[in-house]
């Protein structure tokens, strides 16, 4: 018989930690946490400032040295007159990952720290074959130094130094290069490195190359921050560090001094038009420590016409410390830093209009995203963005006051076919085919009155231009039911008028209705039975496309008065083909087949009488 007693369950089970493969980690660490070895110069530098101002914490007059050198054989040594640390705190913050003393300790000025992740000194095993930290903590600075020890195999020891050697308080990070590892090691590049990273830092930071001269990592102030004699000088002076981070000259820029948001900076405007999808490539310090030069979600997507250098200190950094992390904080940031330029933009506006209009002739397809939802911003610009028009290339503004009638064109194509004709006419059309204008067009309602806006259709066309006299199109009745006789069965009617440019035979228009229908049609004639009962049930009694004849066009009154039936469909049909490939329309199966039969028919009729001719002489 089984049992149905529950197993007991141990009362006092045995703990085990985690064992952790160092090497393994590191490896991690190095591809795929960091995106490249050179963060280990930097986690050096955050745990000297985090040091520092710790001590300065305990003692505001305590002295603050951060010193890097590099020996000719790439032996990197940092130092720092930090907080340091005792046997106990080796053991503790250096031994065991993921341990953060900036977390675990002084938690009510954790905001003043750098690093709280604890993996920093780690990040130096992505370089360093072996690390030694020698140290003597400010808190028990009559206790000797101590000194840690550890290899990349994952083993360290720790014991005491004499007093000797070091002092005073504050700690010692001595790295040797890793095999493979020595090109991160060298003077040059470890100087470049931590100028990169540590420019901005609060603190004083020097170098010391093989050749035991000393010079400044640190250059303080910020250059948006510092003071300058004149405006010139100033837009000068930022126009030269544009140039040296972004590798070119500004055509204007904007100062991003926004301190509820905790951020100072400037945002530089890019000299030529870009793409609203390239990548921008914006640089975020974060108290003063270099955190990404590639942040790509620190502005609106509108903003793409700018590229920013800002210092934060209310920003959230990944684990990586390469990017930044995208919370309710950096949405908030993002907003303000977009109100900032945009603040830009209005300012240009009413008081330096030169300079607006120099930036939308670059950048006006940026505004024009922005203005797509900002009904103050986009009549604030209407006196300035520029539009492809029946008039020409104007303003909104001094379009609207022509034609309070406004059409407007879903494609280029469109209205490149009927722009002519329009401004010949008198018809406002506006050519809404390029990024944002249409929809920009269909606001003019909202922040102009008297304005209409409608989609341009083939009727609205059509009734703009002259209509024949009614005896001259009763004359022309026969060839005209010829006409529509012939196009019928291509979804096509016929209307005659008399308009502007007499060069031109004849005009194709449709709408987003008649293509609808026709694509409709053509689904229908190619479907099965099924499929045709419903396309069929799904007709519509939209407008279908027109072929408008130009009565003022010599050849077309030529064409009207030719007493062959089928000659003059076999012409009509060569208009209908002409006036597809002026509209630039994609020609479906029908409509090549079409151009390829009227045009051998006219050849076959053109030759005709020369081949008979010659079959009588023979």
């Amino acid at each position: 018989m089984t049992s149905s007693r529950t197993p007991e369950i141990p009362s006092d089970p045995a703990v085990n930690t985690f064992q952790v493969d160092l090497r393994g980690l590191v490896d991690l660490l190095s591809h795929h946490l960091y995106s490249s070895p050179r963060v280990y110069v930097r986690e050096l530098l955050q745990n000297a400032v985090d040091a520092s101002t710790a001590r300065l914490a305990q003692d505001a007059a305590a002295p603050v040295r951060i010193r890097i050198s590099v020996t000719a054989a790439g032996a990197v040594t940092i130092e720092d007159s930090g907080i340091g640390l005792t046997t106990d705190e080796v053991h503790t913050l250096l031994a065991t990952i993921g341990r953060s003393s900036k977390r675990d300790g002084l938690e009510s000025a954790r905001q003043e720290f750098l690093g709280q992740f604890g993996i920093g000194l780690l990040a130096c095993f992505v370089v360093a074959r072996q690390i030694r930290v020698v140290s003597r903590s400010a808190r028990t600075p009559e206790l000797p130094p101590v000194e840690w020890l550890a290899t990349d195999d994952g083993s360290y020891t720790v014991r005491t130094l004499p007093d000797e050697a070091r002092p005073e308080p504050g700690t010692t990070v001595y790295l040797e290069a890793r095999p493979g590892a020595e090109e991160w090691t060298t003077p040059r590049r470890v100087e470049e490195l931590a100028r990169d990273f540590g420019s901005l830092l609060p603190y004083e930071v020097t170098f010391t190359g093989p050749d035991g001269a000393t010079r400044p990592v640190t250059d303080r102030p910020a250059v948006w921050d510092r003071p300058y004699p004149t405006p010139v000088a100033r837009r000068v002076a930022l126009a030269g560090h544009c140039t040296q981070v972004f590798g070119f000259t500004p055509l204007d820029t904007v100062d991003l001094d926004l301190p509820v948001a905790g951020v100072r900076g400037v945002a530089y405007v890019l000299p030529s038009a870009i793409s609203p999808a390239h990548q921008a490539g914006h640089r975020v310090y974060l108290k003063g420590m270099l955190l990404t030069d590639r942040a790509d979600n620190l502005l609106p997507d509108w903003a793409f016409f700018v590229r920013v250098v800002l210092d934060t200190d209310t920003l959230r950094p990944t684990a990586s410390r390469e990017s930044l992390y995208d919370d309710d904080t950096l949405a908030a940031v993002r907003d303000a830093l977009g109100g900032r330029i945009r603040e830009w933009l209005t300012q240009l506006a009413a008081g330096d209009p030169d300079r607006l209009a120099a930036f939308l002739t670059v950048h006006h397809l940026g505004v024009k995203s922005l203005a797509r939802y900002d009904r103050d911003l986009l009549e604030l610009m209407l006196p300035w963005l520029p539009f492809e028009t029946s008039d020409g290339r104007v303003t909104l503004d001094e379009f609207v006051r022509a034609h309070p009638q406004v059409h407007y064109t879903r494609t280029v194509e469109e209205f490149r076919q009927v722009a002519p004709i329009a401004a010949a006419h008198g018809l406002g059309v506006i050519n809404g085919g390029y990024t944002y204008d249409a929809e920009l067009v269909a606001m003019l309602p909202q922040i102009r009155d008297g304005v209409s806006v409608a989609e341009l259709d083939a009727g609205a066309v059509t009734a703009h231009l002259d209509p024949v006299a009614p005896q001259q199109e009763l004359a022309l009745s026969s060839f005209l039911a010829t006409a529509r006789t012939t196009l019928d069965p291509l979804g096509c009617d016929v209307a005659l008028r008399a308009f502007q440019p007499v060069t031109v035979p004849a005009l194709f228009l449709d709408d987003r209705q008649a293509r609808h229908e026709r694509d409709r049609a053509a689904a229908e004639a190619d479907a099965d039975a099924l499929w045709t009962d419903i396309l069929g049930a799904l007709r519509g009694s939209a407008p279908r496309a027109r072929l408008v004849l130009n009565h003022n066009n010599p050849l077309v009154r030529r064409i009207a008065a030719i007493p062959d039936t089928e000659l003059a469909g076999t012409a009509v049909e060569s208009l209908y083909g002409q006036a597809l490939l002026m509209a630039q329309r994609p020609l479906r199966p029908i409509d090549a087949s079409l151009l390829n039969r009227s045009f051998l028919g006219l050849l076959e009729w053109a030759t005709h009488p020369i081949a008979t001719s010659q079959e009588e002489q023979s």
